[in-house]
Formats: structure tokens, sequence, C-alpha cells
């Protein structure tokens, strides 16, 4: 069992790694961390003390005052080594630097300086370090106007803003699920203590802005507006139309209403059209019965109830706040569920309960991306 702590664990790359080990429960043991710590010298010694491997993710990237930001991070990383020294500690810190190392700015020298800190510690204790010098990520829940463009893209086309592109740049990004794993190799290496100042994390995808507002407005004018899965062509839009819709207002949007056509026939509901592929089942679920209480991390889900009544509730991890829907097959209607979100769905009436799903990839016994949790 491997003892993980995470500084910044409340933040964008720290709630999604914290989230994630949490997954495997029989080998890692999560430290938990809070911003005060730093404030408190008694408590971040005892958090030091705790862990077998140390991430170290807080710092400052934005801020009005740019000594502000410099101070910061220069600050985090001198309390983390002292209170590294003071413990005795030989833990393997993680420091997440940036690729803005390059760059003459507050932030960029922070993090160059910051690495170079925590390597001399690492050369004179005996501790490991590995310094991971990361492109621009992205991913979902990211803050808009402070982590990424795209954050901030999403969150305006979602919130009926209009995005200005300022500087149309060529980017060069990784998607927060495999930033993610690149640390958990390093993780479960911990104990090799090996001294990495540098370790360049590759990017997994180049493109300018303009191409980025371009696939978003797509999504916006496919999936908010129409309801039509848009053509995904590589896990980069995958990952992209992911990250755009975590930004949606969920508790308004859904459930959205089919259009029914009837004649003396009967009735005809188009269920879903696809600009890509994916599969489409069906279920019937007994009065009272419940399916699901489990969570997807890349999967795109819709759920579609045709007849009964249901109760679906969601609820995103590491929250508290569940969210409840009511279907009736008497008005059809669906809700997709967003990644990282739990999701049940419970027959609420007297009648089997009639339900399409929808998903976008087959199921795959070696890989099911499906993670079992009480909603």
């Amino acid at each position: 069992m491997i003892k993980i702590g995470i500084t910044g664990q409340s933040g964008f790359i720290g709630t999604h790694l914290y989230n994630t080990l949490s997954l495997y429960k029989e080998e890692f043991e999560l430290v938990p961390f809070r911003d005060e710590f730093f404030n408190d010298d008694q408590q971040l010694k005892q958090f030091v003390a705790s862990c077998d491997a140390i991430v170290h993710l807080a710092a400052v990237n934005r801020n009005a005052d740019p000594a502000v930001i410099y101070d910061t991070n220069i600050q985090l990383v001198k309390k983390l080594i002292d209170a590294l020294e003071c413990t005795n500690s030989k833990a393997h810190v993680l420091f997440s630097s940036s690729t803005q190392e390059e760059r003459d700015n507050p932030y960029g020298r922070s993090k160059k300086e910051g690495r170079v800190l925590l390597t001399n510690w690492a050369e004179s204790s005996g501790g490991g370090f590995t310094g991971m010098v990361i492109p621009n990520v992205f991913g979902p829940f990211g803050n808009p106007y402070y982590n990424s463009v795209i954050a901030t893209f999403s969150y305006q086309l979602n919130h009926d803003a209009i995005p200005k592109i300022e500087i149309d740049t060529e980017l060069k990004l990784i998607y927060i699920g495999e930033l993610v794993k690149e640390f958990i190799i390093k993780i479960r290496n911990y104990r090799d203590k090996q001294i990495i100042s540098a370790l360049p994390v590759a990017h997994t995808s180049i493109i300018k802005v303009t191409n980025i507002l371009h696939h978003l407005l797509y999504y916006k004018k496919e999936y908010i507006e129409k309801g039509i899965i848009p053509s995904l062509n590589d896990k980069f839009e995958i990952d992209l139309f992911n990250t755009f819709r975590c930004y949606m207002d969920i508790r308004n949007h859904y459930p959205v209403k089919y259009v029914q056509h009837t004649d003396n026939r009967g009735a005809f509901v188009e269920i879903i059209q696809l600009n890509g592929g994916g599969q489409v089942s069906f279920s019937t679920t007994n009065p009272g019965v419940t399916r699901g209480n489990h969570f997807h991390t890349r999967k795109i889900e819709r759920f579609s109830v045709i007849k009964g009544e249901a109760l679906i509730h969601l609820r995103k991890v590491g929250t508290d706040e569940v969210m409840d829907f009511r279907l009736s097959g008497s008005g059809p209607a669906y809700i997709d569920m967003p990644i990282w979100y739990i999701h049940n769905i419970t027959n609420v009436g007297k009648e089997d309960l009639y339900t399409i799903f929808w998903i976008n990839e087959f199921f795959n016994p070696d890989d099911p991306d499906t993670f079992f949790e009480e909603v």
C-alpha cells in the first residue's frame, strides 16, 4: 500500500489525480491535504511524515500582481522542504512544473527555481524527486478564466457568452486523464528513489486556438441546440467534447423532451441521431428495482425512458449534492450521464420500465470504464 499525499488536492489537477487514485483502494492510501496546512507547521509536518510519495501541485498561476505569483510559489516549495527536513522524510516528491519555464515570466521562473530547490533537497536528504515539466492541460471541471482557454470557451458557450480570441497561437496540449496516468506511473515507482530534476511530459495534441473554438461551436450547435451526438474522429475530439459538456447547466438542460409523431398507427420517436457510432441497448426494469450505481471516466452515455416511471439520480464524484430527475414514458425524455458522475435509475412506477441506452463505444470486459459506487 502506497501512502500518497497531494498538495493542491482541491485544484483542477489535484481533484482528478485524487479521484483516480481513489479507484485503486488496494494499492493507494490517500493522505488528506488541506490548503491551510501551509499556514500550520505542525499539520504540514504531520502530513509529510505520513506520506511515501508527495505530489506537489499547490501553486498560483494567475494574479494581478506578478510578484505574488513568484513569491507564493517559491514560499510553498520552501515550506514543503522545511517540513521534509524537519521530519527527516525520504519520500519521493513529484513536482508539477510547466513548459512556461522557457518563458521569462514570474510563473515560469517560480516553477523552474522551485524544481531546482527540490532537486537539491533530494540530493542531500536521500529522498526521491521527479520534476515533471508539463504542457498545457485541459479537461473537465477546470476553472474558466484561470486553468485554460478551453475551460473558458466551454463555459462561455454554455452560458450564452461569446468567446473572444486574444491571440491565435498554437497550443501543445495534454488531456487531464493522460497526465494523471503519467503521475501514477511515477508514484508506483516511488521506491526507486531516483532523482530526475527535469522530466518533460509529452504533449498529446497540437491545435490552434481558432480550431479549438471551431470544434466547440460545432458541439454547441449539434449537441446543445439539436441533441445530436457530434462526429468525434479521434481521442482528442472525444476528450474535448467531454470537457465541453461538463460546463453545461445540467440541472436546467435536462430532461430533454423527445418529439413524438403520432397517427392512427401509434407513436414514433427518434431516439438519437449519431454523427459518429456507438451502441444502443434496451432494458426492462421491474417495479422497485434500481440499475446502475456506477460512473464512467470517458464514456458518453444516454438514458432514454420510453415506458413507465423512472427516477434518475446523479452525483458528482467527491461531492455530496444529489440531483434527481423524474422521467415518464407518457412524455418520453432522455438524460446524458456526465463523466465522473455516479448515476442510477429506479423504476418508481407500478409497471415494467422500458429504457433505451446508448453509449459511444462497445463494451470491452478488459477495459469496461465502469466503477461502482452508490449515489
